[in-house]
């Protein structure tokens, strides 16, 4: 029986269009998904939408459109994003539909049968941008700490006995420490409790649009303990064994509402926790912070047309340490895509597929004995797996892929020192040992570069013919067949031409 493995991005507020950072959060999970399901793991992969608040029925009105057909219309943006990114989820969960509402309506009569939820009145500050509230001390000047702007509410709410909670937190943080990744942001939760929590304002009454309260038509229930159990709501009868999740991530802007309130809503619940919460950072636009008020949004489709998607998922997963903030700028993309993709792989490839078309009627050659050069490359080869799984364990992404082009640069190595194109003439079994070194080493290096890149790697792994992908085979038993016919060689990474792009 396989080992469960469960990952879900947030929900995505369906106020805009998709941008760069949406599109980051879905490859960075897919990443993760797609090396889980090839190292034996049986993978749910979940995102969807967050529909509900005050916000979106603005938004709607603004627009003089009905609330459900904006949602719709939103929502569909974040749909075709998940087959646009070539993302392998295998569910996308709106908080509208029929499942979840009944599901949150529930948790909330729980809620109320476990004495965890009271009605009083609420009176503070609260961002319609943000969905939060904010205590006096939180605001920068007279705003959110976001930069949002807020209003005085007083309005009747029910209560989500939150307080009581602060030092059952506390000790789960204690007993977990690896719950809340990166480090510098467990930190950072864990003061935010230690300050004190007060109980949480948990419905609305001054707006509809979101999921009445159980026999209180006049409260719908607040967004984000309506949204949160989407990672729950989305498990069917058969799914319900994914739970508890293995990994949530999410950005840092929205680390507290999963950090404080959902372990406290599980809590109280008397439902198992999620077992780690990652939160990534921010992109900047060329040093500069992304807002639409200065229009410097990246739009992952223009970066997508302009170049194409495994170019786009590799450098947003190779650019910058997941977990901390990255700057996005057209040069280093380019650098970073022509240096590694196609001067270190690309070339790789080309150049051994080209000598073994060439030079061994067009079939993998057959290896003669193997010297010590050749077992070092096949050995280091085959271990790179190892650490490799490490990094993806613990999220350090940029981690994985600087060992394969650590790989591909020692294959680029050995290539050079051999130089198989001289032997044919001194030594045709050492050059066919050669080339069959580098073709099982560039079998490994396509394997491995799955999850990042999979068109490209589905490509490669066509072209030599490897028919089982899977993480298991990486190993000398799998080792690449002999007498592979090749077809003609073909650039499988194209350099990125610079004065074609200023010209455009």
């Amino acid at each position: 029986m396989k080992n469960k493995f469960y990952i879900t991005t947030p929900i995505y507020y369906v106020n805009d269009k998709p941008h760069i950072g949406h599109a980051y959060t879905n490859i960075a999970s897919d990443v993760i998904a797609r090396f889980k399901s090839l190292d034996g793991y049986e993978v749910k992969f979940l995102t969807g939408t967050d529909e509900h608040g005050q916000k979106v029925e603005k938004s709607a009105h603004k627009n003089s459109i009905n609330t459900q057909e904006y949602v719709d219309k939103i929502a569909q943006n974040f749909i075709n994003l998940t087959k646009d990114l070539n993302l392998s989820n295998d569910d996308f969960i709106r908080t509208t539909e029929k499942r979840h509402k009944s599901f949150v309506q529930n948790i909330w009569q729980k809620l109320i049968n476990n004495n965890q939820i009271y009605l009083g009145k609420y009176s503070g500050w609260y961002s319609i941008r943000d969905e939060a509230y904010f205590l006096e001390s939180e605001l920068v000047d007279g705003k959110a700490p976001s930069g949002a702007p807020v209003e005085w509410i007083e309005e009747p709410s029910y209560f989500f006995k939150l307080a009581s909670l602060q030092q059952k937190l506390l000790d789960f943080y204690n007993d977990n420490p690896d719950f809340i990744q990166p480090e510098s942001r467990k930190n950072e939760v864990i003061s935010f409790v230690k300050s004190g929590l007060k109980d949480l304002s948990v419905s609305r009454t001054s707006f509809k649009w979101g999921i009445k309260v159980p026999n209180d038509d006049n409260h719908v229930i607040y967004v984000w303990l309506d949204a949160l159990f989407n990672y729950i709501s989305a498990l069917n009868d058969t799914d319900v064994s994914f739970w508890p999740a293995t990994l949530h991530v999410v950005g840092k802007d929205i680390l507290r509402f999963h950090a404080v309130y959902w372990p406290a809503f599980l809590m109280a619940a008397n439902l198992p926790m999620p077992k780690q919460i990652f939160a990534h950072g921010w992109w900047t636009n060329n040093g500069e912070k992304i807002s639409k008020s200065t229009g410097n949004v990246i739009d992952p489709y223009d970066i997508i047309e302009k170049y194409n998607l495994d170019y786009f998922r590799y450098y947003l997963i190779r650019e910058i340490t997941f977990g901390n903030d990255g700057n996005f700028s057209e040069d280093s993309f380019i650098e970073r895509i022509n240096s590694e993709l196609v001067n270190k792989i690309g070339n790789l490839i080309f150049r051994t597929v080209n000598l073994i078309y060439k030079n061994c009627e067009q079939k993998i050659p057959t290896p003669d004995e193997l010297h010590e050069k050749d077992t070092k490359l096949l050995n280091d080869s085959y271990g790179a797996i190892s650490e490799i799984r490490n990094c993806i364990d613990n999220q350090s992404l940029k981690q994985a892929l600087e060992q394969i082009i650590i790989l591909s640069n020692s294959a680029n190595v050995y290539i050079d020192e051999e130089a198989p194109w001289k032997l044919k003439s001194t030594d045709l079994k050492r050059m066919c040992t050669v080339l069959y070194v580098i073709s099982e080493a560039i079998r490994i290096i396509a394997i491995l570069l799955q999850p990042f890149i999979p068109d490209t790697a589905k490509n490669i792994l066509d072209y030599f013919s490897i028919k089982q992908r899977s993480l298991d085979v990486l190993s000398k038993s799998y080792s690449i067949n002999s007498g592979i016919v090749l077809n003609k060689p073909e650039i499988f990474f194209k350099k990125i031409e610079i004065d074609k792009i200023n010209e455009s």
